[in-house]
């Protein structure tokens, strides 16, 4: 009898421990949805900040690296000044505290500064079949109230999903489509941007980052210039910080070029 109730006993700890781990993937101590991490919505583009942008083009030793930072730059100013305001509301969010609401849904609510000038935020979670929906609404008072700037979906372990953006309350069609997803386990991720914006010349392009534990490159890019159907590919290492781009249009040809820790040229391995 003694060993049949320490086996339910057991099974019954199993199985809690199971429900546990299954939710804790979606839900914190209170019950509420875990927003996504940061790198489900931000594209860190750090290393290649010390670049001089599109000026630094010209050809010289360092011409490979120079290029490739000028074309992640062009995407790095699209977010950092055009979805300054989203992005800012976003990483806020992980420093408040959520509330539920009658309707079982939970509403981080707060406000950020930003370029100074004072915004509401309110990012609601709501649980959904085998997933979680979000929502940011954001004010800017004497402009515009709750104006839904993104929306989007992920699973409940938060390995994957999507964030829609929007241009702007002044112009409020859809701008940006972003996809993600992660292993949590592997400490790998990839985050796509890409262009929606309705009939927009350069709808269909795109960033398409991977974060992996590759050797010799850990970073793998893939960005397409729809309106110049052209791709520009980089891979580069995280711990040397070499690297190497491929683009047609740029360089002629499909071959590598490379360069060094010191951000030299070099001739490709």
């Amino acid at each position: 009898m003694k060993t049949l109730r320490g086996r339910t006993l057991a099974h019954l700890l199993l199985v809690l421990a199971i429900v546990i781990l299954t939710v804790g993937g979606c839900s914190d101590a209170s019950g509420a949805p875990t927003i996504p991490p940061e790198e489900t919505f931000v594209i860190s583009f750090e290393d290649f900040d010390e670049t001089n942008g599109l000026t630094s083009l010209a050809t010289g030793n360092q011409s490979n690296w120079n290029y490739a930072a000028g074309v992640v730059g062009i995407w790095s100013l699209v977010i950092r000044v055009g979805l300054a305001v989203p992005v800012a509301a976003f990483r806020a969010s992980f420093h408040n505290i959520p509330l539920q609401q009658p309707d079982g849904s939970w509403v981080w609510s707060y406000s950020v500064n930003i370029g100074g000038s004072v915004y509401t935020a309110e990012l609601h979670g709501q649980f959904i079949t085998e997933g979680v929906h979000w929502e940011m609404k954001i004010s800017k008072e004497g402009e515009y109230e709750d104006f839904l700037w993104y929306y989007g979906e992920c699973d409940l372990p938060a390995t994957e999903g999507f964030w829609i953006l929007k241009k702007s309350p002044a112009d409020p069609t859809d701008l940006v489509q972003i996809d993600w997803s992660r292993n949590i386990s592997a400490g790998t991720h990839a985050i796509k941007y890409t262009n929606i914006v309705p009939d927009g010349p350069e709808n269909g392009g795109y960033i398409d980052t991977q974060y992996t534990k590759g050797v010799p490159y850990d970073h793998i890019w893939d960005l397409y210039n729809k309106g110049e159907d052209n791709h520009t590919y980089i891979e580069w290492s995280s711990t040397t910080g070499e690297g190497r781009v491929k683009d047609f249009n740029r360089f002629g040809d499909d071959d590598w070029h490379c360069w060094d820790s010191d951000r030299m040229n070099v001739a490709c391995p």
